[in-house]
């Protein structure tokens, strides 16, 4: 087994294990743990961020490898489904017809079983979804939305270091990494992935530290859906 299967199948048997414990307890049942989103700019260290996000949280990280994994796997989407309580499993369909009415503009089966799989995975909770629009699926009440972002310079500098490449190599990785992820969010939900409105909260790593700030965001997180329990 892979190791993004075996994080995958972890993870489903948490949730499984957290269906069965909620089954057992009387209304109301406890919400499930927020949601959070993550997208980055390449070279800002938003990577790195998140999987310390998901650390001090208790949080599993799911990336677009495995994001796409599970959206692309019929076994792995049917289990989360079932995971999912039974009154938002009947209102599912009509929450993926909704996103389709609103900016969206790519209407293939990847992008239905991804809308389908982001929004369930909604109602599951304590995970970190890296990559592939999440916010854009889920919106503003459904989730801690975030963007990493830093300037040119230092993007460039961290890969140097990071990942032992050139400056130029460095560049050339950020610009084809930049347009690839705006053309996506474009292709796909119609939208710009740098415009601040589409986030809870935007970090301009220029002078912030990643351990300084987790403690910040984890705040943030537990404000914002403190917000929304009364709502």
């Amino acid at each position: 087994m892979s190791s993004i299967d075996s994080i995958i199948n972890r993870q489903l048997l948490k949730w499984e294990l957290q269906r069965r414990q909620a089954e057992g307890q009387p209304a109301p049942r406890p919400k499930p743990p927020p949601i959070v989103t993550v997208s980055r700019q390449t070279g800002s260290r938003g990577s790195y961020f998140a999987a310390r996000l998901a650390e001090e949280m208790g949080y599993q990280l799911l990336h677009r490898e495995i994001i796409d994994t599970i959206c692309e796997t019929t076994g792995y989407r049917k289990r989360i489904v079932e995971s999912i309580d039974n009154r938002f499993r009947g209102e599912l369909e009509l929450l993926v017809e909704s996103v389709f009415t609103g900016q969206t503009i790519d209407h293939t089966d990847y992008f239905k079983h991804l809308c389908q799989m982001v929004l369930s995975m909604s109602q599951l909770g304590g995970v970190i979804l890296m990559g592939r629009g999440g916010n854009f699926i889920l919106g503003a009440k459904r989730g801690f939305h975030l963007r990493f972002v830093a300037p040119k310079k230092q993007r460039i500098g961290n890969l140097v270091a990071y990942r032992k490449v050139t400056e130029d190599e460095a560049a050339r990785l950020i610009e084809k990494s930049d347009s690839s992820r705006r053309e996506f969010v474009r292709k796909i939900f119609g939208a710009d992935i740098d415009d601040p409105h589409h986030y809870d909260l935007v970090i301009n790593a220029r002078y912030l530290d990643v351990e300084e700030t987790l403690g910040v965001v984890a705040a943030a997180v537990r404000a914002k859906f403190d917000k929304l329990t009364y709502l």
